[in-house]
């Protein structure tokens, strides 16, 4: 948070827009399609409550499923529950670490074998990299499904110069507070469909129709973004890309310190992408470094520096414990063996050097 910001915020706190009515809320959402190239947008509360509005405008019903990667944040994939489907877990490509289309068909047949209903592929954009949604899509058409996009770690990111959500029907983008730019909580849904997104906005906004009184044909939800936040993303909308290539400066520096040590790997940038490195994910073989991720992360917090496992795949999680999962062991060994690393935009070359000191320390002893 900078100077920007603070006049942003203090300018419409002085205009009077506090609530999710007025312009400001609508000028965030017309430069953030202008920003992603997307033809329309609307502003949410979250990245969460964007995918819920796009699954529900699917209408799913009990019987239905909804493909999705089992390396993911939950965020991702409860609102498929809430939407009243089921959730199919598929493994992770070695080459991205997103969702591996290989394995699409798969999941298809492991639908249709427990009498399931593929309504919608979901997959994400993990750590800031794009998915292959090329090919995910084209399994798509094949079955004759749409594809909601959870892109909501990958603002800045690209595909052959394409903004992250391009290729999918809508994408879902976060504005959380550890994300690349922040409006504190908030999300966008995007899409080039004008009216998908309307249908969002009306939805988002407890389903109103246009009357004196509040009149509703279908039961929408309170999901608007505030103009408060949504001020504070004009102003770190500006400065999207000099935090993707700080981003990217910290992750370098990080392979530049460590990536010669043996056992030592990072996360890949798979051709045509430009990965923002929304977090520096390292991978250990402990086998070779004569210690794991954990012990790793402890010496580190010993530090008063934290890192973090990598996501817990969804199909390891309790409440996921019956759920169906094409697995292939990709997610499983990253969750076993990797290890985020700080990554905010405001670190310092001191402040990695540091981490990776006791990096090399505890591997040393």
């Amino acid at each position: 948070m900078g100077p920007a910001e603070r006049a942003r915020l203090l300018q419409t706190f002085d205009d009077g827009w506090v609530s999710s009515a007025g312009p400001v809320v609508e000028a965030f959402e017309r430069a953030f399609a202008e920003a992603t190239g997307f033809g329309h947008a609307t502003a949410l509360s979250s990245g969460t409550a964007a995918l819920q509005v796009a699954l529900t405008m699917l209408d799913l019903k009990p019987g239905d499923a909804v493909i999705c990667p089992t390396l993911t944040f939950i965020g991702g994939v409860s609102p498929v529950v809430h939407a009243g489907a089921r959730p199919i877990f598929v493994d992770c490509s070695a080459a991205d670490w997103n969702l591996d289309p290989a394995l699409l068909e798969q999941a298809f047949d492991r639908a249709k074998v427990q009498g399931l209903t593929v309504r919608a592929i979901c997959p994400a954009d993990l750590y800031g990299q794009c998915c292959d949604i090329d090919a995910i899509r084209a399994v798509a058409d094949a079955h004759g499904v749409p594809v909601i996009l959870d892109s909501a770690e990958a603002v800045g990111a690209t595909l052959n110069g394409r903004h992250a959500g391009h290729g999918a029907q809508a994408a879902a983008f976060s504005f959380n507070g550890n994300k690349i730019i922040t409006t504190g909580g908030g999300g966008m849904l995007a899409s080039d469909d004008a009216a998908l997104i309307a249908r969002a906005r009306n939805l988002a906004a407890a389903a109103r129709l246009p009357a004196i009184h509040y009149e509703h044909a279908e039961v929408g939800f309170n999901y608007r973004m505030l103009s408060l936040a949504a001020a504070l993303g004009l102003a770190q909308l500006e400065t999207l890309e000099a935090r993707v290539a700080r981003r990217r400066a910290i992750f370098d520096r990080y392979v530049a310190r460590l990536g010669d040590r043996p056992g030592l790997a990072f996360a890949p940038e798979a051709p045509g992408r430009r990965h923002t490195r929304w977090l520096s994910v390292m991978v250990m073989d402990p086998e070779i470094t004569g210690a794991g991720p954990d012990h790793l992360r402890l010496a580190l917090d010993a530090a008063n520096i934290e890192a973090r496992p990598v996501w817990k795949p969804m199909h390891l999680q309790p409440v996921f414990r019956d759920a169906l999962v094409v697995n292939d062991g990709v997610a499983e060994a990253l969750f076993a063996n990797g290890l985020c690393l700080p990554s905010g935009s405001s670190l310092t070359d001191a402040d990695i050097d540091r981490v990776c000191d006791v990096i090399e320390t505890t591997l040393d002893a």
